[in-house]
């Protein structure tokens, strides 16, 4: 990732490299509850003096089934054209997988997989424009050997990163 470090309400600015600790710590409180552990990505363009500059927020989501979460959360600024939605969408899919790759293995170092549920939240839903990509973005996202969530489940995505963009 790009700058390394992501930010939490809770614990403030993590570096990349204490991620996965907070993550099991988080777990290590209770560890006989069940968690689900969530990636989404959401982005939002902006208009800066005739420029585009868009963000990408990808979150990170500890989610203690029943008994709250943390989250942790980083942003990325790209310049560039305005992308068609396509393009947005598959960048936003790329960037979650790209976290799932850098930090799932060493969560499951550090996390039994019997503890958790691993989920990418992707920002697309079967009512608005993004209908017609589902089954494109979630066809990435299980052909990495992960499980998609689309909205209204992919909360991930759509309210939590979308809360930073």
């Amino acid at each position: 990732m790009q700058n390394g470090h992501f930010n939490s309400p809770t614990k403030g600015v993590v570096k990349n490299s204490d991620l996965v600790a907070e993550i099991a710590s988080f777990v290590d409180e209770e560890p006989s509850s069940f968690y689900r552990l969530v990636i989404g990505t959401d982005s939002q363009v902006h208009k800066i003096n005739g420029h585009s500059e868009i963000d990408f927020v990808t979150a990170i989501v500890v989610h203690r089934i029943g008994k709250g979460a943390r989250y942790f959360w980083k942003k990325e600024k790209r310049n560039g054209k305005t992308p068609v939605l396509r393009d947005k969408i598959y960048t936003e899919t790329l960037i979650s997988l790209d976290t799932a790759q850098e930090f799932v293995p060493e969560i499951r170092k550090r996390i039994s997989p019997e503890h958790y549920d691993l989920e990418i939240h992707i920002d697309v839903g079967p009512l608005g424009p993004t209908r017609e990509m589902i089954r494109e973005v979630v066809g990435m996202v299980n052909g990495n050997g992960y499980v998609a969530k689309t909205k209204p489940d992919s909360w991930g995505a759509s309210s939590v990163a979308d809360k930073h963009t």
